[in-house]
C-alpha cells in the first residue's frame, strides 16, 4: 500500500517536471501586421493589417511630453520609424527595437552638440517592473509580459511604426513643403540673323529651285 502511494507521488512529480515552464515564444498565423500606430497622449498602441486593426494595447511610456531630443531626456520619440531588431533575452521579458534615431534626429542633435540617444524598444515588464505604475520607461514603449509575447510573435522586422503625440496630432494636416522654383537658364539671342551653313540648301515656298547659302540673303531681300 505504501509502495503504491510512493509510486503515485513519483509519477505526479515526473509529469510536473515534464511540463516545465511554459514557453514565452508563441506562434502567429493570422494576417500580417503591416503597420503599427502609437498615440502617446492616449497611451495606446495599435497593430494594423492595411486598413483593418488587429489588436490594441494600453501602453506605458517614458516622458510623454514632446519628441525625444537627446540622450537622457527619457522622452518617447515621435515620427515614422521601423522595427529593426529583436531581443529574445531581454531583461524586460521580450523586446523589439525601434529604428530611432533616424537621419533627421541625428542631424538635429548634432546641430545642438548633443547625442540623440538610442535603444528605444517595445518591451514587456520583466521581473523587476511587474507592478510598475504610470510612465516608468526611459523612452521605450512598455506592455505586459503576456501582451509582449503576442506582439513579439505578430510583428516582423521591417514593419513601419508611426508614433504620434496624440490622435489629434495624427489627424492634423501636415504643412506643405515649400520648394523654391529653379530659374531657367538664360537663352542667348544673337543680334545677327542665323544663316544656313554653306553646304545647306532650302526650297522656296513657291516651288522654285533650291537655293544654296550664298543665294539665301539675296533672295530674302528681293521685293
Amino acid at each position: 500500500m505504501i509502495l503504491s502511494r510512493l509510486m503515485a507521488v513519483v509519477a505526479v512529480l515526473l509529469v510536473l517536471a515534464g511540463c516545465g515552464t511554459p514557453s514565452k515564444f508563441r506562434t502567429y498565423n493570422g494576417p500580417e501586421v503591416t503597420h503599427i500606430r502609437v498615440y502617446k497622449a492616449e497611451r495606446r498602441m495599435e497593430l494594423w493589417h492595411h486598413d483593418r486593426m488587429l489588436r490594441a494595447f494600453r501602453v506605458q511610456l517614458g516622458n510623454p511630453d514632446g519628441h525625444k531630443q537627446q540622450e537622457g531626456d527619457r522622452r518617447t520619440p515621435e515620427g515614422r520609424y521601423y522595427i529593426d531588431r529583436r531581443n529574445p533575452n531581454s531583461r524586460f521579458h521580450l523586446s523589439i527595437g525601434i529604428s530611432y534615431p533616424n537621419a533627421e534626429d541625428r542631424a538635429r542633435a548634432a546641430a545642438r552638440g548633443v547625442s540623440p540617444g538610442g535603444d528605444i524598444f517595445i518591451h514587456g515588464r520583466g521581473p523587476r517592473f511587474q507592478n510598475a505604475r504610470g510612465d516608468w520607461t526611459d523612452g521605450c514603449i512598455a506592455v505586459t509580459d503576456r501582451q509582449m509575447e503576442d506582439i513579439y510573435a505578430m510583428v516582423r522586422n521591417g514593419t513601419p511604426i508611426d508614433i504620434y503625440a496624440s490622435r489629434a496630432a495624427a489627424r492634423a494636416p501636415k504643412a506643405p513643403v515649400l520648394v523654391a522654383p529653379v530659374p531657367a537658364p538664360p537663352v542667348a539671342v544673337s543680334a545677327q540673323p542665323v544663316m544656313p551653313a554653306a553646304a545647306d540648301t532650302a526650297v522656296l515656298p513657291d516651288g522654285g529651285a533650291p537655293l544654296v547659302a550664298a543665294d539665301w540673303l539675296t533672295r530674302l531681300q528681293e521685293p
